[in-house]
């Protein structure tokens, strides 16, 4: 839903509903462009909403897929029972989607799981000021590098160059002659539909993802610090790896979930250890060098925190 999720002030149902269903823009052009994300789960089993001209409701893209074999059938009870709802703020209508989604699937407790989501951590705090979270972390090199490789985090670093050559903070702040002064690698991705080559073939300084890598773990950490003890949990991937079931019970007890057999088991057999040390088995020692100072920002922030 991104930008969208909490307006000001009071909203009512249509517009709420309004706001889950309206295709989030930055994903529909990436889309339109060919350019898919892993988390596009729609994209994998395309429904009702897989032409180009209709664009994937907001969601439907990644949320319904992970809670139903049906998304679009999901979608439509979801919206005849939020258009009708009353004026309320917008965390008070989230709420009520969540106790929605509880009751209609049998669930005791809601859980939502972003990468890039520590610039959130404030407006969600303030949103739902008994919430709990957790910051998943994973080692800085080997995230750097999985992150240049994918193709969410190759846009972001582009956007965040033109941000950088434009001065603005805010892409709403754009004007035509700001457009106008970007070079022509850059200024077509503002497009609806733009070459995915664009993104794709271009090279891209490791330290570059490093230094977006320890921009967010000490965001991370800086929040949960801030956080009673209850409701912060640090969870690194190499401990996940090392203990697996005992760390996922951890996880599951801080949910204030009992954590399934089935489950336990399952999630286990996703772990794949051979990915610990990728970045120092994959490139030279000079690069690994010059990745590893971009990365220590943030793990210097990791191993500060009290957290």
């Amino acid at each position: 839903v991104g930008d969208a999720a909490f307006p000001d002030g009071r909203v009512s149902g249509l517009e709420f509903w309004e706001a889950l269903f309206r295709p989030t823009p930055y994903f529909a052009n990436m889309i339109r462009s060919g350019l898919l994300m892993p988390e596009f789960l729609y994209t994998r089993r395309p429904g009702r909403y897989s032409r180009p001209d209709t664009g994937i409701p907001a969601l439907s893209l990644m949320v319904l897929p992970h809670l139903t074999d049906d998304p679009d059938g999901l979608l439509d009870e979801i919206g005849a029972a939020v258009i009708g709802w009353p004026d309320r703020t917008a965390a008070e209508h989230h709420e009520a989607l969540f106790e929605w989604l509880k009751a209609r699937l049998g669930r005791t407790a809601v859980v939502e799981r972003s990468g890039y989501s520590t610039g959130w951590t404030q407006k969600l705090r303030t949103a739902f000021p008994y919430a709990k979270f957790v910051h998943l972390f994973r080692d800085g090199p080997d995230c750097a590098l999985s992150m240049s490789r994918h193709p969410g985090y190759r846009v972001i670093t582009l956007m965040r160059e033109i941000q950088e050559r434009t001065g603005v903070g805010s892409f709403a702040d754009l004007t035509d002659e700001d457009v106008r002064s970007l070079p022509p690698d850059l200024a077509p991705l503002l497009n609806e539909r733009f070459d995915p080559a664009l993104v794709q073939d271009r090279d891209f300084p490791l330290s570059r993802f490093g230094a977006l890598w320890s921009e967010l773990v000490t965001r991370g950490a800086r929040f949960l610090d801030e956080l009673p003890a209850a409701q912060r949990m640090t969870l690194a991937y190499e401990e996940l790896l090392d203990a697996p079931r005992q760390e996922l019970t951890r996880l599951a007890a801080f949910a204030g979930i009992e954590p399934s057999p089935q489950w336990l088991d399952g999630a286990c057999a996703l772990l794949d250890d051979s990915r610990r040390g990728s970045a120092s088995k994959q490139l030279t020692p000079a690069e690994f060098d010059e990745l590893t100072e971009s990365c220590a920002p943030g793990a210097r922030a990791l191993r500060d925190s009290p957290s």
